[in-house]
């Protein structure tokens, strides 16, 4: 696409409006860049683009692309050993945490946007670089006092020598007020003063930095106070070159991310574009086209886009199945040139990404060359007429001219003889039709009327003239050819009947029948148009129709399965109740059992049975809806859990996979699904449990300590203040496992025992207790 089509059609309105929408400086820069493509491919990808970018904005939110900043010059400034600025850096942080924040915006959206998200997916959270800059700059780009420790103390000696700098005058200020102009400190060439009268100046003494215009006040800095201010600037100079550090070692970090830093301000820039894409078809009340490569154009109720959308008038244009080629004939100020520079101005808006103002459905092609032959382009210059120009300009467009090609020509063959104009506009159109371009051309040439009737690939159209209101319609006729309407208008203004009649008789047969015939189409064609706007008011009350019964279609649905959750709910209560009796049952049977009988994972496996006893109760109208995921939290080894499937308390040793763990229950170990676990708490320190202090408390502890994967010596540590909790608790015996292994930890444990004055005695785990890897103490 050459740029002067781009201009004949104002595309670079488009690009302004564009610009208007974009929320950040990239997003502008990419507008101004915009440009139609000429690749279906990669005009259906844009169009995709924006369609997602409509479809969250169909939803009333907002990509929040707040606080991003074009940082590129930044960048290449900081690669090249430049250092930035504290607005610099602050912008970087900035625009790190933005692009994080539509990172996370667009993924969690639950809507399909599968282009947009795996943009987005490319985004960098670079959290430690943003953290290092935020904890050295705030929000107003102040370097902070904690930027550094050397910072705190130079920041803090600066803000001791100007409070006694400040104090020793301020001392003049009262004792010595009837010498200064003003009562006031004050500051000259960085340095605190005062305002003396002068004739006091050898009173006070000093140096003299400034005076006033009238030469009676001078602004001095007295002799004591010029080794504070002269530590001050010292001071003041070291705080400036601590920032310096700090600030190219900022910069340094800023260099290393820069290739993740630029790929997320060119993937930011992208977002903004999209998102103005949609924003200006928003605007526009417009709609995504369906793109072809076969030269088709069709377009219900199409607007020009530059055109108010209170004035404009839309219109339906169908081009590239039927005919091919296109001639609009009609009364000056008709609105053919509008209709022209829309379908043009359309198609390069739709090959750029962009909606186009028309209905849902529309369809528009893909062209490689789009040419224009519109307005009068004479050039005094050059020294040629409007004629010459024109055909300069359709000379060249015929070098180009192929089926890839959308052909716009504004008042064909004008500007010369009216019969050698006409043959030479059928001629052009001949040619360019023969190649199989797309051609739409508008004229005033009588004898164009009829060149639709005889060209299988060519048809007529007009724009409306209401003869009653001397007014165009701006309507598109397809199919009908434009009448002249002069003795109407005529008649309409007052010209006498006489001599109208007398034109009228001076006009050759053909030419009246041609008028008459054309009367005719017009007619017939307003009445099919008023029955097709009939028909489709039928056609919506019948789509209102279909809603309302599909709507109470789906309240009859809801209802049906709101029935199915209380059946659902009540036959769960039931199993609960009687699953609480079993549990019941289970404990009493526990308290009776011996060494001998049932060993502990039989009782899990019975109670796992137990519990796949539940019906599998399913609604029969589940398989029309999504399932709400319930959402878990992940476990982590230590967690104290509640075992579901036993109703037993234990805790979690490791994480299998992600959706099993290996859980400790008493002194059984069990891998069991996610589901089955319910989180009762975190691990809690030992030293913030209240230790008990008689026998009988109600001390919280566990029966078993696992001391496996532990160093030696934490290990005995751990055993002692275990036992010692242990006698608070009043157990009468625990379970100390050490694993096999080599055999130390076990013989540890042995030894401990043996010393320890309240421990009875000890004896190797039972076979479900855990075998030699498990001690048992019996304390006295």
């Amino acid at each position: 696409m050459n740029q002067r089509i781009l201009r004949v059609l104002e595309f670079d309105k488009i690009r302004n409006q564009l610009q208007e929408q974009a929320a950040t400086s990239l997003g502008k820069d990419f507008a101004v860049k915009l440009v139609p493509l000429t690749e279906l491919e990669e005009v259906q990808k844009l169009q995709q683009e924006t369609d997602e970018a409509a479809q969250i904005l169909r939803l009333n939110k907002v990509i929040p692309l707040g606080g991003i900043f074009d940082i590129r010059p930044s960048l290449k400034r900081s690669v090249i050993g430049g250092v930035l600025n504290t607005k610099e850096c602050l912008d970087v942080a900035n625009t790190i945490y933005g692009g994080r924040q539509v990172k996370d915006f667009i993924e969690d959206l639950e809507e399909d946007l599968p282009i947009l998200k795996d943009l987005v997916e490319g985004i960098t959270p670079l959290r430690e670089l943003e953290r290092s800059i935020k904890s050295c700059i705030d929000d107003h780009g102040q370097m902070m006092d904690s930027a550094s420790e050397k910072l705190r103390g130079i920041r803090s000696s600066i803000r001791t020598y100007e409070s006694r700098v400040r104090e020793r005058l301020e001392n003049y200020t009262r004792t010595k007020s009837n010498m200064l102009s003003d009562a006031i400190v004050t500051i000259r060439n960085d340095r605190y003063v005062l305002p003396v009268k002068q004739e006091y100046r050898g009173a006070i003494g000093g140096i003299v930095h400034d005076q006033s215009a009238s030469g009676q006040t001078l602004f001095m800095e007295p002799k004591a106070v010029v080794d504070l201010n002269n530590q001050l600037q010292e001071a003041i100079v070291k705080e400036g070159q601590e920032v310096e550090r700090i600030l190219r070692e900022l910069t340094g970090n800023i260099a290393e991310e820069e290739p993740f830093l630029s790929e997320n301000v060119r993937i930011l820039g992208s977002v903004d574009f999209i998102s103005s894409r949609a924003k200006l078809g928003q605007t526009m009340k417009a709609s995504m086209p369906k793109m072809n490569d076969q030269g088709f154009i069709r377009m219900k109720q199409a607007r020009h886009p530059l055109i108010a959308p209170d004035e404009v008038v839309p219109n339906d244009v169908e081009i590239g199945k039927e005919y091919t080629s296109i001639v609009i004939t009609g009364p000056n100020t008709g609105g053919k040139t509008v209709t022209l520079k829309m379908i043009g101005l359309c198609t390069l808006m739709a090959q750029s990404g962009l909606q186009v103002p028309a209905l849902d459905g529309c369809e528009l092609a893909v062209f490689e060359h789009v040419f224009a032959d519109i307005g009068d382009e004479q050039s005094i210059e050059q020294n040629l007429s409007t004629f010459s120009s024109h055909m300069t300009n359709i000379v060249d467009i015929l070098k180009h001219v192929d089926h890839k090609t959308l052909v716009l020509f504004d008042e064909l063959g004008a500007g010369t003889d009216p019969q050698e104009g006409a043959a030479l506009a059928m001629s052009i159109l001949d040619e360019v039709v023969s190649r199989g371009a797309r051609v739409i051309a508008t004229t005033h040439y009588p004898e164009l009327k009829a060149y639709g009737y005889n060209r299988e690939q060519v048809i007529n159209a007009s724009v409306e003239f209401d003869v009653d209101s001397l007014q165009p319609t701006y309507r598109l006729l397809i199919g009908i050819p434009g009448r002249s309407n002069a003795f109407d208008i005529s008649s309409r203004l007052g010209l006498e009947k006489s001599v109208i009649d007398q034109a009228k008789s001076l006009i050759g047969v053909d030419s009246k029948n041609v008028e008459n015939m054309i009367a005719s189409l017009e007619k017939s064609q307003i009445q099919a148009q008023k029955e097709y706007e009939e028909a489709h008011q039928v056609l919506l009350e019948s789509e209102q129709i279909h809603r309302e019964i599909k709507q109470e279609w789906e309240k009859l649905e809801q209802k049906r399965e709101t029935l199915y959750k209380k059946a659902e709910e009540k036959a769960e209560k039931a199993l609960q109740n009687a699953r609480e009796e079993a549990e019941l049952i289970v404990s009493e049977i526990r308290k009776m059992k011996t060494n001998t009988e049932l060993k502990e994972h039989e009782w899990i496996e019975a109670k796992k049975m137990l519990e796949e006893a539940k019906p599998n109760l399913v609604s029969k109208n589940k398989s029309n809806q999504k399932a709400e995921p319930k959402t878990q939290k992940e476990l982590h080894p230590g967690d104290e859990i509640k075992l579901l499937t036993v109703n037993q308390q234990g805790s979690v040793i490791e994480k299998i996979n992600d959706n099993e763990y290996l859980v400790q229950v008493g002194i059984m170990k069990v891998k069991a699904k996610r589901n089955d676990l319910q989180l009762v708490g975190k691990p809690k320190k030992t030293m913030e449990k209240p230790l008990a202090t008689v026998k009988g408390s109600n001390y919280h502890v566990k029966t078993e300590l696992d001391l496996r994967g532990e160093r030696f010596e934490d290990a005995l540590l751990q055993l002692e203040k275990y036992v010692d909790d242990a006698l608070l608790a009043n157990y009468p015996k625990v379970y100390i496992i050490h694993g096999k292994g080599t055999g130390a930890l076990r013989k540890g444990v042995q030894e401990f025992c043996k010393r320890h004055p309240s421990i009875k005695s000890t004896r190797p785990g039972a076979a479900g207790e855990g075998g030699s890897g498990v001690t048992v103490i019996e304390f006295k």
